[in-house]
């Protein structure tokens, strides 16, 4: 689940993304805005899903996918859309234009 909060002062949003899976020990945030490298999300006991907190310019949109125990690629569910990749699979979109 991706939420996102918009600062009257910056031209950047705060991107928070949400994931659970039944079988996930590690999840990591793969993207675009993280040069394709893996950055670990940590997990909210609480509420039950792993979180990571992401700082992104206004007004462009960002492929990602999660990364589950190192080995299980998936798409967030709640992604702002979907774009087929060269891995013949297809990635999850973020969008942070202001609505």
């Amino acid at each position: 689940m991706l939420s996102k909060r918009f600062f009257k002062t910056k031209n950047e949003a705060e991107v928070t993304f949400e994931f659970q899976h039944p079988q996930a020990e590690q999840v990591q945030l793969v993207g675009e805005f993280t040069d394709w490298q893996p950055v670990n999300m940590k997990f909210n006991k609480k509420e039950r899903c792993f979180k990571l907190k992401q700082r992104l310019p206004n007004d462009q949109q960002f492929h990602f996918r999660y990364l589950v125990n190192g080995t299980i690629w998936d798409n967030d569910h709640h992604a702002d859309g979907y774009i087929a990749n060269s891995f013949g699979t297809e990635n999850s979109i973020v969008n942070t234009q202001r609505i």
